[in-house]
């Protein structure tokens, strides 16, 4: 299930189409991996953003270098911002500069997709107190005390606007969002798409290869 709240066009031609990736310490490495490869299929250029441009180990042991650090990225230098979920976001508030450049690039018109831990991190920063938002389970949002609960959509993946949130066993879900609201598929062959990886339905690669 899926729901698109205030959907807007993707961004111009004229907009960079340079994806920035969230990475840090403990990142789970499986949440975003649909979206990032089918963007970069389609066009967008990845650029990964940590704390600092020092390396970081993801959940499964990836050692990423980083492109740029955060006090570097600048909402009109990007398209899409990507904030994948880690362990840190419930251990601490070393991310929570993460969750105020997704604040920043929100009041800036840039798109902010945000699955798992990070939906907890915007929800301290009072991102999601009035937009639809979705996550693991409606408890793990509570906790944080912030004030949108009303707002919260029991949906595998929620698009309000600019902001897409999904819960951390919705992979395809959130690639299927940040596809669209990014223009990489629509119509029939985003279905399509999506009923491949998530339904593993041989009749898509008719559509997606037509």
């Amino acid at each position: 299930m899926e729901v698109t709240m205030n959907s807007q066009a993707p961004h111009s031609a004229q907009r960079p189409r340079t994806v920035h990736l969230a990475v840090y310490d403990t990142l789970a490495d499986w949440e975003t991996g649909y979206a990032t490869a089918y963007l970069a299929r389609a066009g967008h250029e990845l650029r990964t953003v940590a704390l600092t441009r020092e390396p970081v180990t993801s959940v499964g042991g990836v050692r990423v270098q980083p492109d740029l650090a955060l006090d570097e990225l600048r909402p009109e230098d990007s398209e899409l911002l990507i904030l994948p979920g880690a362990d840190l976001w419930d251990t601490g508030d070393s991310l929570a500069p993460f969750a105020r450049a997704a604040r920043s690039f929100l009041d800036a018109g840039v798109p902010v997709a945000a699955i798992c831990g990070a939906t907890a991190g915007l929800a301290r920063e009072g991102v999601l107190d009035d937009r639809a938002h979705t996550s693991a389970v409606s408890m793990y949002l509570d906790a944080t005390g912030y004030k949108g609960a009303e707002r919260y959509v029991e949906s595998d993946a929620v698009t309000d606007g600019d902001l897409i949130t999904a819960g951390p066993t919705e992979p395809v879900a959130f690639a299927r969002e940040v596809l669209k609201r990014m223009g990489a598929f629509e119509g029939e062959k985003l279905d399509a798409w999506y009923r491949l990886f998530h339904d593993s339905d041989p009749t898509a690669y008719e559509v997606l290869a037509s």
